[in-house]
């Protein structure tokens, strides 16, 4: 099986660019946060964590536009920006330490056993839904050779601007011939403080048109982009039935689209998973493997699929081998602490191609 998505070769530029919000997330471990003492701070943002995993795990060129705030929490964010080895364009910001704005914070346990992961945010006053078109110089960005853009619903969600930031910077992605993917991440609650369901659908029917790569689960679809299932009935989280259903109607609707993907997880308890991924490519079903987790920390593990698969495809991988690359490092993302990867692509390629837990010696 093959498909063309066209992505320019390899050059002196950037091989991958999200735009997107920054946060960073408060993590007191198993502890539930009205008992904690301390907690790690983890940086993170899906469409950051993307360029972050394929900087510092599979080696590309990424970078990451978005907003920063001149103060203590902004460096911290701006020291692991560096750190994952991610170029970053700035639309900076000055707090002035009464109101902001502010680099939103995230709140997450990672639950245990029985008791499911709690997580809540504070995103009042956040400098990146400040972000508004006109704000990044897109045609000296796209410039220098950019292969690949992505970007993401929490972000369209975030004000009525941010929304027709990604419009602007999709529609210049597309003009300088990069490949344009879109994570769904649709968020009832961000959706709702914005103006409802209605209008982040109908600002979907503005993005999707300029994407050739989506994902997001059936939830997503549905919600999303409005697109009805069909009558089936999944017989678990790992049938994909209901997803493939769907994928007919958004291909119908939106003929652009080449890809479709997405993970699949059966929640036994918080610390027990069992795992795959499947994707359409233009007609066609890859599914992976699925296998059993043993979770530690269980954020970002879609991002470090998305990020598996993209870099599959821009490495010239056969769909195939990019699904399993893709679910291979979101199911060893979830065995470190925080949102972004800790792995090697040698050890993604072992798992993906069917390695264990033996000691690596």
């Amino acid at each position: 099986m093959s498909f063309d998505l066209s992505i320019k070769p390899a050059g002196s530029g950037l091989d991958f660019l999200s735009l997107g919000a920054l946060v960073h997330r408060l993590d007191p471990g198993i502890v539930p946060f009205r008992k904690a003492t301390h907690c790690d701070i983890h940086v993170s943002g899906g469409e950051f964590n993307c360029a972050a995993n394929l900087a510092d795990c599979f080696g590309l060129r990424a970078g990451i536009a978005s907003a920063m705030v001149d103060y203590p929490i902004g460096e911290l964010i701006a020291e692991r920006v560096r750190a994952m080895g991610v170029t970053p364009f700035y639309k900076r910001f000055v707090h002035d330490g009464v109101t902001g704005p502010n680099m939103a914070t995230v709140y997450s346990d990672r639950g245990h056993g029985v008791r499911a992961p709690v997580v809540f945010y504070n995103r009042s006053n956040e400098a990146a839904a400040r972000l508004q078109p006109g704000d990044f110089d897109w045609k000296a960005i796209f410039g220098s050779g950019v292969r690949w853009f992505h970007s993401g619903g929490i972000f369209a969600a975030l004000s009525q601007t941010t929304g027709e930031l990604i419009v602007e910077a999709m529609a210049a992605a597309k003009a300088a011939g990069a490949v344009v993917s879109f994570d769904l991440n649709y968020r009832e609650k961000l959706w709702h403080v914005l103006g409802g369901a209605e209008r982040g659908r109908a600002l979907m029917e503005r993005i999707v048109p300029h994407v050739d790569v989506l994902v997001g689960n059936e939830e997503d679809l549905q919600k999303g982009l409005g697109v009805r299932g069909p009558d089936v009935q999944a017989q678990s989280k790992l049938d994909t039935s209901v997803f493939i259903g769907l994928i007919e109607k958004v291909a119908e609707r939106y003929p652009n689209v080449k890809v479709v993907a997405t993970t699949l997880r059966e929640v036994h308890s918080t610390n027990r998973h069992t795992w795959g991924a499947v994707a359409w490519m233009s007609g066609k079903t890859v599914a992976s493997p699925t296998c059993e987790l043993d979770v530690i920390d269980r954020v970002g593990g879609g991002d470090g699929f998305a990020a598996g698969l993209f870099y599959g495809l821009l490495a010239g991988e056969t769909p195939e081998q990019a699904v399993r690359l893709g679910w291979a490092h979101g199911a060893l993302l979830t065995t470190f602490p925080g949102d972004t990867t800790m792995a090697t692509l040698d050890q993604v390629r072992a798992f993906a191609k069917g390695g264990s837990a033996r000691i690596q010696r």
